[in-house]
């Protein structure tokens, strides 16, 4: 039976905001707020949701890229919350990340080799040379040439690039990797090929993957389970199959009935949601959701709903099922 390797213990993340000459803090932006999840050995769980609802925050507090403002994070059965300094740079070689910008993401004044081994010297894991002999072989596995090494970003087209990143991350044989976005930049054509590079990957390394994106097809393609995020809550989380087939929350039905059916005979019913939605600077009492929910009851208005299994390894946050 596979243990968790992840825990996020219901993590908020909230960004002051300030005025005046002595930046009075007068409110917070709430970009992540009260998340619980877990994440099995070998497992991909992908998180989805429309922009700016706090999937890529989450990631980054995942990384301790970002401190969370409450909550507690326990990778492999430590808690890393506040880990700092050598005691952080000591575990993170165990966790590594994939970013969504293949252009951005690589320094363009380090050579392929530069980029790769970077991260030996940053943790102190083995020397230069040892560190080169391992770039041949990590390029060729990601699909470039282990001629490659001496070349520079600008080179690569934006699939190869995202390769080198793959690559890098691979470098310290990590047990997870949090993926943001990784194949949104790239052409439909060369997305299929990273994501089944990324599956490739994952059994031949023993991988587990977080994997935030806004693309639902992508998502059930590579993930396990699937987590739906609305304004930094996670309100629905189970097997990717039930929930792509037998969604609970009226945010998931209305996410996946806006998402293209490929099969050209299939119809399917449009769930158009009215108003905009809130700011996380001023979020709605309740629940969430209820300013745009089409089943909205009055208890939605003044009690948020927490998470609760409504099938086995399978929960919901809606008062609907509570």
């Amino acid at each position: 039976m596979s243990v968790n390797l992840l825990e996020v213990q219901n993590v908020k993340k909230y960004f002051p905001i300030t005025a005046g000459l002595m930046l009075k803090t007068v409110g917070n932006v709430k970009a992540v707020d009260e998340v619980t999840l877990t994440l099995k050995e070998g497992e991909t769980l992908g998180i989805v949701g429309e922009s700016g609802c706090g999937k890529s925050t989450l990631g980054r507090m995942i990384m301790r890229v970002l401190d969370t403002t409450e909550g507690k994070i326990i990778f492999n059965g430590q808690d890393i919350t506040n880990l700092e300094g050598k005691k952080l740079r000591r575990i993170r070689s165990q966790f590594q990340m994939i970013f969504q910008d293949p252009y951005s993401s690589l320094n363009p004044k380090m050579s392929v080799e530069q980029i790769i081994t970077e991260p030996f010297y940053v943790n102190g894991i083995a020397s230069l040379k040892e560190a080169k002999k391992k770039v041949g072989p990590l390029l060729t596995r990601v699909g470039l040439k282990e001629s490659d090494r001496t070349r520079f970003p600008h080179e690569f087209s934006g699939g190869q690039r995202q390769r080198i990143g793959i690559a890098r991350a691979l470098a310290l044989n990590p047990k997870l990797i949090v993926a943001d976005e990784a194949v949104s930049a790239l052409d439909v054509s060369v997305q299929s090929q990273i994501l089944n590079l990324m599956m490739e990957l994952k059994e031949e390394f023993d991988l587990s993957y977080i994997f935030i994106s806004h693309n639902l097809a992508v998502v059930k393609h590579i993930s396990d389970r699937v987590g739906v995020m609305y304004l930094g809550n996670l309100v629905e989380i189970g097997d990717k199959d039930e929930l792509y087939q037998n969604p609970f929350h009226p945010y998931t039905k209305a996410l996946l009935s806006s998402a293209p059916e490929p099969k050209r005979n299939v119809k399917k019913e449009k769930i158009i949601l009215q108003g905009e939605v809130p700011s996380p600077a001023n979020p709605p009492t309740g629940c969430p959701f209820h300013t745009r929910c089409p089943k909205v009851m009055d208890v939605c208005k003044e009690i948020r709903p927490v998470l609760k299994e409504v099938n086995p390894h399978y929960s919901v946050a809606c008062h609907l099922y509570q």
